[in-house]
């Protein structure tokens, strides 16, 4: 029998498939630089070679990995080398922008960034953004049912998108390319493929839904006292600025000090503050907006909820804001270190990270956790450094974080997905019988289980 390898080159093209040895020349993803090992990877033009390619893996039970900008956090596209790696880059059109129904239809190799820019040309705006919007895809932001900054005012991917199209592990294509805002024909079918994380199909294009571009946009951090004047604040822009609350992004006063200590970011203020967030309001009139967003933050001032603040007056110096909040390579400097995504309600957080950093100083009197979130939508970030070497200690520390979030009824993932690395604790946010049904859907849909086999839920 031929092997895979040469069954699909036979089928797609030498341009299209690579061999191990060229597979070598790539890594495994952002965060893990070591080479990518499969048995082939293979670069579908269409849907149409899309389908070929999946009719011949499920034909073989050949499994198949599929892989986007490489930026997720949970080890959800790892591959082995009897895998198959489909990648979507060369799929990469924006086929329609339409201004009027305020819609995008791109394929699935899109890279966000790119999508942004190119409706920002039309005065329209694609709403969901994250810190890796320069390499992350269209396709892997619904895989993954990506959040983000923007979630508070626009909601996550679930929320933006009205349509896609998707191939089945059988090589069946589902098209449901939908551009209307309201369509309650029946079931919501690509629903199932959003936050599925390649796992029942593969998705090849999407319409997305946009907004206008704002005219105004007003930015501010803030150093606050207390977790109560980090909520009071909240509340009172999401009561006083109307609506106009895009981003609501919370630094604890741990995780300031570090990534502006010497040769990181430069401090806009003084860093011995308990929390720090930055802020930014969006609008349609800049002179009335920016008056009112002032006068809200004087008061605020005035009122002592808020101990410090400083607003911008250049789009370099609102960058350099962000950049505190986004670019956070001064903790991996500390090594190990553990990344964790969760979300718990908001009235919980406080005492939820005292309780984390309570247990990991008992387990290791050195230890770091330094948290951010967007605390608006109730996502928490923490990134734990044990402060010492030893064995098992990314397993350890999961204890540590996720034992806390059962009883308050908290989530284990909050926008990164599950992957292979939160696999073994999706108990804890989900019910048995929730389990049991999405086993039943990934049986009904990948029979074989060859689409990102191992990813999400256990096998068998």
């Amino acid at each position: 029998m031929s092997s895979i390898l040469e069954v699909l080159t036979a089928a797609l093209g030498t341009d299209a498939v690579l061999p191990p040895e060229r597979v070598a020349d790539r890594v495994n993803s952002y965060w893990d630089p070591s080479p990518m090992r499969a048995a082939a990877l293979v670069r579908p033009r269409s849907t149409a070679e899309l389908s070929r390619l999946l009719q011949i893996c499920h034909e073989r039970g050949q499994p198949v990995v599929t892989q986007g900008g490489l930026t997720g956090c949970v080890e959800g596209a790892t591959t082995d080398t009897s895998s198959v790696v489909i990648s979507l880059e060369r799929m990469t059109a924006i086929e329609d922008i339409d201004p009027v129904g305020r819609t995008a239809t791109v394929q699935a190799g899109v890279v966000l960034q790119r999508l942004q820019e190119a409706v920002r040309e039309q005065g329209l705006m694609f709403p969901v953004d994250l810190g890796a919007r320069g390499s992350c895809t269209v396709g892997g932001n619904v895989a993954t049912n990506a959040g983000g900054i923007n979630v508070i005012r626009y909601g996550m991917m679930r929320s933006r998108v009205l349509g896609l199209e998707a191939v089945l592990a059988d090589g069946t294509v589902i098209s449901s390319m939908n551009h209307m805002l309201k369509n309650n024909a029946g079931y919501d079918l690509k629903q199932l493929f959003i936050g599925s994380e390649g796992t029942l199909g593969v998705v090849t294009r999407v319409v997305v839904r946009l907004e206008e571009l704002p005219v105004s946009r007003n930015t501010a951090m803030v150093a606050l006292a207390s977790f109560g004047h980090v909520t009071g604040l909240l509340k009172r822009l999401q009561q006083s600025l109307g609506g106009q609350l895009s981003a609501y992004e919370v630094m604890w006063g741990d995780y300031f000090r570090e990534v502006t200590a010497p040769g990181w970011h430069r401090a806009p203020m003084e860093r011995e503050h308990a929390y720090y967030v930055v802020l930014e309001a969006e609008g349609a009139n800049p002179e009335a907006d920016r008056e009112q967003f002032e006068a809200v933050m004087a008061q605020a001032l005035e009122e002592g909820l808020v101990a410090d603040a400083v607003i911008p007056q250049s789009d370099t110096e609102r960058r350099a804001l962000w950049e505190i909040r986004e670019n956070f390579s001064a903790l991996y400097q500390r090594k190990p270190i553990f990344l964790y995504d969760v979300s718990l309600p908001i009235r919980e957080m406080e005492q939820y990270i005292t309780t984390v950093q309570g247990r990991l100083t008992q387990r290791w009197p050195k230890s770091r956790c330094d948290v951010i979130g967007h605390i608006g939508d109730g996502n928490l970030h923490l990134f734990v450094h044990p402060g010492c070497e030893g064995e098992g200690q990314h397993e350890q520390s999961d204890a540590e974080v996720y034992a806390p979030l059962e009883p308050i009824g908290g989530s284990i993932s909050a926008e990164h997905g599950i992957g292979t690395e939160k696999r073994g604790k999706l108990g804890i946010s989900r019910s048995a019988d929730e389990i049991a049904l999405m086993h039943l859907l990934k049986r009904s849909l990948d029979p074989k289980g060859i689409l990102n086999p191992g990813k999400v839920l256990e096998l068998g």
